[in-house]
């Protein structure tokens, strides 16, 4: 890990060449050089100007090691997801993920569907629908999850909505090990996701018959992975 790696790293995957990084510092393009090959450490106010550029903080800039970020990230593709039937419940309360997560788990066994399918794929996303006065004041939070049901799969279980989600296109990436700093981590995926639409001048799809974006939680070869998925508009 070194400053001039991490500022090398962001400018490049933020489409900067030397020159036109340095023309936003306000510097030369041979002091943005030096920087990088840690010849000269920028003065404090660059750091804090190149975070407002690169939208990171100053200690993941100055501490991080933001080339493990290859190793992080998968690329964005653009997938089809087939329309699915899902049971989901939602959940505001100051710890509202893992304890709608319970919920639902629970409810797997009383259906019968984690029985008859015992790796049912879960999702989740943010429930946006929580005042700024719960938010601030109780410091309530709201979070849906949903078990996908399997086709053939029937149960009247009570305790959920049933709905169905339309088929639909969504950009999405893989992020190996959410968890470990995962308020960095994950909205980090986020942002890749939306940098790469804009890119590419691709529209994000908002209605009613489908999940706008959600995250979905699995294990490979003992490394936990999510893919986060954001639904995206037909191209016309």
């Amino acid at each position: 890990m070194s400053l001039g790696t991490n500022i090398q790293y962001l400018r490049k995957i933020n489409k900067l060449k030397q020159e036109q990084f340095a023309e936003k510092m306000g510097v030369s393009r041979q002091t943005v050089s030096r920087w990088e090959s840690n010849e000269v450490t920028p003065e404090l106010n660059k750091l804090v100007d190149m975070c407002v550029i690169f939208s990171c903080d100053l200690d993941t800039l100055v501490r991080g090691d933001l080339s493990l970020k290859d190793e992080l990230y998968s690329e964005v593709t653009i997938r089809n997801i087939p329309s699915f039937r899902m049971a989901k419940y939602v959940m505001i309360s100051a710890n509202p993920e893992s304890d709608v997560i319970g919920y639902m788990k629970e409810w797997g066994r009383r259906s019968g569907l984690l029985a008859a399918d015992p790796e049912a794929k879960m999702l989740g996303w943010d429930f946006p629908y929580v005042s700024q006065e719960q938010q601030m004041r109780f410091g309530l939070h709201g979070y849906v999850a949903a078990y996908v049901l399997p086709e053939g799969f029937e149960t009247n279980c009570p305790g959920v909505e049933y709905c169905r989600n339309a088929d639909a296109k969504y950009a999405v990436i893989t992020v190996k090990e959410p968890h470990v700093q995962s308020f960095e981590r994950i909205p980090a995926g986020y942002k890749i996701i939306l940098d790469h639409l804009k890119e590419n001048g691709i529209s994000d799809r908002r209605t009613d018959d489908v999940i706008g974006c959600f995250e979905y939680e699995y294990e490979k070869d003992g490394i936990c992975y999510m893919d986060i998925c954001i639904c995206v508009q037909d191209e016309a």
